[in-house]
Parts: structure tokens; C-alpha cells; sequence
């Protein structure tokens, strides 16, 4: 038997979990509010999580990951969005660029650029929201290729890709002229990429989200993760892991709900057993995610194009609703302490909304499962 590479060397390679819990409560919970009130971008925060390799376990151990697997990523995830969503997506944002490197079949730019990643030298964002979307007939692309000599020519702009800086990368992709899809890594530093700020959020404020011109950029060959003829296959490859990452950020929330919960029953339980959903509700409907979340991992991390998809929908579509209606709970069990601007619970309530938004959005899985099961009925007829 072969040993897998992203599990080979893990033991000496990092991503200590209660190192990582430490690096939270020391450097991360005193930020909570400025992040959210005052949009502060946690770098100082990240580079540390990456030191620690945080953002390691999708690297394999050829190129500075810790061979922890994706499992490993949902449990940092979850801890960081226990106490702050907006971290826990600049985490998701982080490994998922990694692991479209990983996917990808251009040797040289995994060399490069994935050390750098999983070590949280170089901050990565993924720029695939409208890519996914037009892929599935949600919109129109707002990108398009043109093939020229050594690489493509790249026109457009994506109105919000997060976790950006001018010393930042990320990941896209779009139609090109010479047919199929392409996906490409963009460097911030290339001057002929435009960033400019695009709007303010009701929560996740702090996390670095612009707006992305590209106007005849130059993208070398060097950079293209799959070429068109390779586009579709690569796209499959890393779907089905870039949703099921997303359950780190949910998962972490309601964990935080019940928490907030629990405290608030410290006084009021004798009201707060009148309300709809109980914090024994809420952790049984988490248990449950969790274990579901774990095993799709550990068959994703064995075959990443395992037959899983419908149930990674459906498992993210559900992550969404727990998160809305763990929210939901919390506010309502810590009743008018809730309702204050420095209160977590209304906060919760803020970032709750956006792991139901954040592409796939809840409305997008659901017509993805919808077309499934029409799909299915149709073979079964």
C-alpha cells in the first residue's frame, strides 16, 4: 500500500489545534468588535494562523502543507468561526485557493506559490463566485479570455472578491475565445489588475472584499491552472471540496449560538424553555452536521471526484438553515442583552445571513438539487 502525500510527514508539520485555540483567544477575541464595528482586516492574525499551519491541511507535504486533509481545515475553520465569521471566511478563502492550486496540474506554480500559501506568507482570496454562477446559468459571466502568445488577455471585472490586497493572490476563471473554460491564478501586484473598494457589508466587513477591473491583462501560461480543454474536469475536481469547506464556517457559528445559549440560560432559563428551539435542539442538529461534514471530507480526501455531490449539497443547504435558525435562537434566548451593538448575538445573527449568501447561496443549492432530483426522475421514468 501507498502512503497518501497529504498525510505522509503530518505529524511534524504543524496545525496543533490547541495551538490554534490559544492563537484565538490571545490575538484573535480582542479584535472581535473592531473587526466587525470597524472593518479591520485581522493580517497579523492570519500570518500568525499560517505559522502555525492553520491553513496547511490541503497542502500536501511536497509543497509545505501539513498532510492533514481537509478535515483538519473544516476543525481551524470552525474554531476561528466559533468566536468571528469574517475570520473563519478569510480561512475559507485561504484553503480554498490552496486547494485549487493542489487540484491543479501546473507543477510550477504549485512549487511556487503554495508554500508561500499554507504558511500564511502570501494571503490568497478566491475569486469563483460568478464563475460558479454562470457556469450554472445564475448569470452572465463577467470575465472573458483571449488567447496570445505565451498566455491569455483578460477582460472584465468582478465586482467583490475578498481577502485581497495588493500583495494578495487569487483564483478565477471565465470563458475564453478558443472555446472551454479557463482558470488562472492573478497576482495583485500585476499593476494592470485594478482593485478598488466596492461597498459596505452588513457583517464580514473586514475582510478585505473588492472589486476587481482587468483591462487587457496579461495572464502567462505560467499561471493558468487549466486551460480551456481542461476546464471542465478541473472545475468538477474542486467544487464538490470548495462547498464542503464552506460547513467549517457554519459549524463554528451555531457552536458559537450555543454557547451564547447556554449563557443566557445561566438566568433565564426558566423563560427560555418556553421558545421554539432549545440548546439541546441545536446541539443535536450540530453533532449531527459535524459527523456528516467529517465523513464527506475524509471520502473527498481519498477521491475528489467521488460520487458525493448531492450530498454535499444538501448537507451545505442544511448547514445554512442550522446557522439561520441557531442565530436566530441565541438572540432570542439572550433577549434584550442581544439587541445591543456590542452583543454577540446580534452579530451571530448578521453573519448567519451570509453563510446562507455566500455562493453557493442557499437558493443556488436548492435549484441545484431541485435539477438533480428532476434529473434522476427522468432516468427513473
Amino acid at each position: 500500500m501507498h502512503a497518501d502525500p497529504l498525510i505522509a510527514g503530518a505529524a511534524s508539520r504543524g496545525g496543533d489545534l490547541a495551538a490554534i485555540d490559544a492563537l484565538i483567544e490571545r490575538q484573535l477575541i480582542p479584535q472581535i468588535i473592531d473587526i466587525d464595528r470597524q472593518a479591520l482586516y485581522p493580517a497579523d492574525f492570519l500570518r500568525a494562523l499560517g505559522a502555525l499551519g492553520g491553513f496547511a491541511g490541503v497542502v500536501a507535504p511536497a509543497h509545505g502543507g501539513n498532510g492533514l486533509g481537509l478535515r483538519h481545515t473544516l476543525d481551524v475553520m470552525q474554531a476561528v468561526s466559533r468566536q468571528c465569521l469574517s475570520s473563519g471566511f478569510l480561512v475559507w478563502c485561504q484553503t480554498a485557493c490552496a486547494r485549487y492550486l493542489q487540484l491543479s496540474c501546473n507543477e510550477a506554480a504549485k512549487a511556487f506559490w503554495l508554500p508561500r500559501i499554507a504558511r500564511g506568507e502570501t494571503m490568497a482570496g478566491t475569486g469563483l463566485s460568478n464563475t460558479m454562477k454562470s457556469n450554472d446559468g445564475i448569470e452572465n459571466f463577467r470575465l472573458s479570455a483571449r488567447r496570445v502568445a505565451g498566455g491569455y488577455e483578460i477582460d472584465g471585472t468582478l465586482p467583490w472578491v475578498s481577502n485581497l490586497g495588493r500583495d494578495h493572490v487569487f483564483v478565477t476563471g471565465c470563458p475564453s475565445d478558443d472555446g472551454g473554460m479557463m482558470f488562472f491564478l492573478v497576482d495583485c501586484a500585476n499593476t494592470s489588475v485594478h482593485l478598488a473598494d466596492c461597498a459596505h457589508f452588513a457583517a464580514l466587513d473586514g475582510t478585505r472584499t473588492l472589486a476587481c477591473r482587468f483591462r487587457s491583462t496579461f495572464i502567462a501560461d505560467a499561471e493558468v491552472l487549466a486551460h480551456p480543454d481542461e476546464g471542465r474536469a478541473y472545475l468538477r475536481r474542486i467544487k464538490p471540496g470548495m462547498i464542503l469547506a464552506q460547513m467549517g464556517m457554519g459549524l463554528g457559528l451555531v457552536a458559537g449560538c450555543v454557547a451564547l445559549m447556554h449563557e443566557a440560560n445561566r438566568q433565564l432559563a426558566h423563560v427560555n424553555r418556553y421558545l421554539d428551539d432549545q440548546v439541546g435542539d441545536i446541539e443535536a442538529a450540530l453533532a449531527d452536521a459535524h459527523e456528516r461534514t467529517h465523513a464527506l471530507a475524509e471520502t473527498l480526501a481519498c477521491e475528489p471526484l467521488a460520487d458525493v455531490v448531492p450530498e454535499i449539497l444538501r448537507l451545505r443547504a442544511a448547514g445554512s438553515e442550522l446557522a439561520l435558525r441557531a442565530a436566530n435562537a441565541a438572540m432570542l434566548h439572550q433577549g434584550a442583552r442581544g439587541y445591543l451593538m456590542r452583543s454577540p448575538a446580534q452579530r451571530r445573527l448578521r453573519e448567519a445571513y451570509f453563510v446562507a449568501i455566500v455562493t453557493p447561496a442557499l437558493k443556488h443549492l436548492r435549484r441545484e438539487i431541485a435539477q438533480l432530483q428532476a434529473a434522476d426522475a427522468g432516468l427513473a421514468a
